[in-house]
C-alpha cells in the first residue's frame, strides 16, 4: 500500500497526466505495468484522479488546489484535443463581454467535432476549416493557453450558429449580435473593426 500511495503522490504534483506517465513512474517505485493499470482503475473508483478522455487524467488533488483559476481548465481545453483554441461562448465570458452563463467550454480545432463530459465539466471541440484557424494568442501565467481574440470569438460564435453563414447577409450580422446578448460596445474598438472585416471578408468570398 506503501508504493499505492507513493505513486498517488507524485500524481499530485502534475497537471495532467496520461497512462503512460503512470507506468513511467511506477516502474521508478518498482512496480510492473499490470500493477500500475490496476492502480489507475482503483484511483478512478475512489475519485482520487479523473479521466479527462481516453489515457489522460488529473487527480482530484491538484484540481481542487486549481479550480478556481480559470486558466487551468483553459489549459486542460488546450491539452484534450490539439491544436485547438478556447473561443465562442467561453472566450467571450473570459472577456466580460456577455453576460450569459456559460456551462463548460467551447474550442475551435481543425480535427472533427467532438465534446467530451468528464467529471469536471464538458469539453466542447467545434470543427472549423483550415484558413479559419486563426487570430488567437497564448495567453502565459501558471497555465499556459491560447485564446481566440475577442473579434474571432465573436465571428467564431456566430460561423457555428448560423451553419457558417448561410443566407446571411451583411446588414443581418448586428441584429444577430444584439439576439445574442452580446455586449459588443465593450469590445475594444479596434477589435470591433477586425471582427466586421472577418465577416466582410467570409461573406465575399463565399
Amino acid at each position: 500500500m506503501k508504493s499505492r500511495k507513493n505513486l498517488l503522490e507524485q500524481l499530485k504534483n502534475l497537471p495532467y497526466f496520461s497512462k503512460d506517465t503512470v507506468r513511467q513512474l511506477a516502474s521508478q517505485l518498482g512496480l510492473k505495468d499490470t500493477t500500475a493499470a490496476v492502480y489507475i482503475s482503483r484511483f478512478l473508483k475512489y475519485k482520487e484522479i479523473f479521466k479527462l478522455r481516453r489515457e489522460l487524467y488529473i487527480s482530484a488533488d491538484f484540481y481542487d488546489k486549481n479550480k478556481a483559476d480559470i486558466s487551468y481548465p483553459f489549459y486542460l481545453a488546450n491539452i484534450m484535443r490539439k491544436p485547438s483554441y478556447v473561443s465562442s461562448w467561453s472566450a467571450l465570458q473570459y472577456y466580460n463581454l456577455t453576460t450569459e452563463s456559460i456551462y463548460g467550454i467551447t474550442s475551435v480545432t481543425q480535427k472533427p467535432t467532438r465534446t467530451y463530459d468528464t467529471k469536471i465539466g464538458s469539453f466542447s471541440y467545434r470543427s472549423i476549416q483550415k484558413e479559419l484557424f486563426s487570430d488567437f494568442s497564448s495567453v502565459e501565467g501558471k497555465f499556459n493557453f491560447f485564446i481566440a481574440s475577442p473579434a474571432k470569438a465573436l465571428f467564431d460564435l456566430l460561423y457555428f450558429k448560423t451553419r457558417q453563414f448561410r443566407g446571411v447577409k451583411p446588414e443581418d450580422i448586428k441584429p444577430l449580435v444584439g439576439e445574442l446578448r452580446i455586449d459588443i460596445d465593450e469590445m475594444d474598438k479596434g477589435e470591433q473593426d477586425k471582427f466586421y472585416e472577418m465577416i466582410k471578408k467570409y461573406l465575399n468570398h463565399e
